[in-house]
């Protein structure tokens, strides 16, 4: 008869993913909101162009335009504040808001500095386009990931591709100005994701002109 006690006990019959089924999921991460630093954001915002820059070289362009006022913050959760300055700065990881009035027409500026995961993505896209802001047109800047792109270039071309919502395509084919000339579309078969792609997603869903300007492999 087998000894209970001593006997080595038989292997579990469940396995190891089984197991991790029995401990509690971690808690949801808190939702990312705007921080508005006007009384009129009740009101929300209007702009003719919503610009959002996430690439480096529009980033270090927009944040040296000094006609600009900041007017707000989009805030995500798991981003520290620690390290960042009291005066705005490239090296912060934030994601400001500004606004710059161009003949009477608003425009408004987001400098996204810190990464968004893909799981967060929509949330943020949401909140900067359609809700507290309702642009009339959506300039998106970003760079070209290379494990995304399909086509041929030298180490040392300059690229820059263009894709845009069904809207934006529409009034150009109809003979309004585009913001942008010149410009092929991005090739067939490469990839678009992250929070560029949410964005221009957002745009298409709220039929909003949008623009998603690839300049430059990274």
């Amino acid at each position: 008869m087998d000894d209970v006690i001593t006997d080595i006990p038989p292997p579990s019959r469940f396995l190891l993913e089984d197991l991790n089924n029995f401990t509690p999921p971690p808690a949801p991460l808190p939702s990312p909101f705007l921080v508005f630093s006007s009384a009129d954001s009740k009101k929300g915002f209007q702009p003719s162009l919503l610009i959002i820059a996430i690439s480096s070289p529009s980033l270090h362009f927009l944040h040296h335009l000094s006609s600009k006022t900041l007017v707000g913050s989009l805030v995500l959760p798991e981003i520290p504040f620690a390290g960042n300055s009291v005066e705005t700065s490239l090296k912060d990881k934030s994601c400001n808001i500004y606004a710059l009035n161009d003949a009477g027409k608003l425009i408004m500026i987001v400098l996204v500095q810190f990464s968004v995961t893909p799981e967060r993505a929509h949330a943020v896209a949401k909140l900067l386009i359609g809700e507290k802001i309702i642009p009339e047109r959506v300039l998106i800047l970003d760079s070209v990931q290379s494990r995304n792109f399909r086509g041929r270039l030298s180490p040392d071309e300059t690229i820059a591709f263009k894709l845009e919502t069904s809207l934006e395509r529409k009034n150009s084919d109809a003979g309004d100005s585009s913001l942008v000339k010149g410009l092929e579309y991005y090739p067939s078969g490469s990839v678009v994701d992250g929070l560029a792609a949410a964005l221009l997603s957002r745009c298409e869903l709220k039929k909003i002109k949008g623009l998603y300007v690839f300049h430059g492999l990274i």
